[in-house]
């Protein structure tokens, strides 16, 4: 139970107990009345009467309260724990779309502990609703991620069984195979590495380290591959720059980033990587001249599999940018995207500077 509603609760408490105690008082004063009125009425043959009247009054008076609690029982716990227990039947049979109308409006006076628990279930069975969509949108995702390679696979596997083939043609197809194959293992492999990401609520092997020179060996990593397509990849980075974070996490980041940028900008293009410092943070700013992106494409750039309109769509999976921002997040970071269609895209990360740097 929320903790807001406590002070709530502890109001309903109190009214209880006073209730009670005004009850109490005035069942105690409607027999001292009995008492001091009665024999004045009755003969002193009839006294005997007396506690006949003050009997009767005493059985009136518990079943009337007795009437009175169970009427509460049955309008505070029992309705509404048999609303509560139709509304989880029909979750547990996998309908999401239940939801519990609490009695009161609230934030008034009225707003009790029932009314917080059918709150809490409705917020329960909505967030419930969304991993189950989640799951499903994921699940239809893979599933075409995966039978496009296959397809691909099957279709030149099985002409490659076929008698009269030319060397050429043969090794065309093993490389079209080769290359569905690979793009599987990439799919696979991003995916385990999502799983684990989104795994993770704490960083355990978080430490302060030298970011300048994970970027600059992010940056050599792929400098052979921004060669041999002919992209100039300038490097600008501080000498020493320390972060608190797990490394291993923060160079998803880096080879995210600039594979995207080697993968979207053309032969001729330019690509840098710029390394700045605060006192409170280092920020890396990753910028290519390439083709860009769309005002849509760009507000898109973080949804899984989500890959936009673009030539090079083929060649990812659309969980590169999804690892990068759980990344971020789990570096207690901050990625901002800038793009243009036709003039290039700007990736801007920023990560907490570790403690007396």
């Amino acid at each position: 139970m929320s903790g807001s509603n406590k002070p709530a609760l502890g109001k309903m408490s109190v009214r209880v107990v006073l209730w009670s105690f005004l009850v109490f008082v005035l069942a105690a004063a409607g027999q001292t009345s009995l008492i001091v009125w009665l024999p004045r009425w009755l003969p002193e043959a009839n006294r005997w009467y007396l506690a006949v009247v003050i009997l009767i009054y005493w059985l009136l008076l518990a079943i009337a309260f007795a009437a009175l609690i169970g009427r509460q029982i049955n309008n505070r716990l029992e309705q509404p724990m048999r609303e509560l227990g139709e509304a989880a039947g029909h979750v547990a049979q996998g309908d999401f779309s239940v939801y519990v109308a609490p009695r009161h409006v609230e934030g008034t006076r009225q707003w009790n502990s029932t009314d917080q628990m059918f709150a809490d279930f409705n917020t329960m069975v909505a967030e419930l609703g969304s991993i189950e969509t989640m799951k499903n949108d994921f699940v239809s995702n893979v599933s075409h991620e995966i039978k496009n390679p296959l397809a691909i696979i099957t279709t030149h596997a099985k002409a490659l069984e076929r008698d009269a083939i030319s060397d050429d043609r043969r090794k065309a197809y093993a490389h079209t195979i080769v290359d569905a194959s690979m793009r599987l293992n990439t799919l696979v492999t991003n995916t385990l590495k999502l799983n684990k990401l989104e795994s993770q609520s704490i960083v355990a092997e978080a430490a302060d380290y030298d970011v300048a020179s994970q970027l600059t060996d992010a940056a050599l990593a792929l400098y052979d591959l921004f060669a041999i397509k002919g992209i100039a990849l300038e490097l600008d980075v501080e000498d020493h720059a320390t972060v608190h974070a797990d490394p291993g996490i923060v160079s998803l980041i880096w080879s995210n980033v600039l594979g995207n940028a080697l993968k979207y900008t053309e032969p001729g293009g330019h690509v840098k990587l710029r390394q700045t410092s605060t006192s409170s943070g280092i920020t890396v700013e990753i910028i290519d001249d390439g083709c860009g992106m769309s005002e849509t494409e760009a507000a898109h750039i973080f949804d899984k599999f989500y890959q936009g309109a673009t030539a090079h769509a083929a060649e990812g999976n659309g969980l590169g940018m999804v690892m990068v921002k759980r990344a971020v997040d789990l570096s207690h970071g901050t990625i901002t995207v800038r793009s243009s269609q036709g003039s290039g895209t700007t990736v801007t990360i920023t990560l907490p500077a570790a403690a007396g740097f």
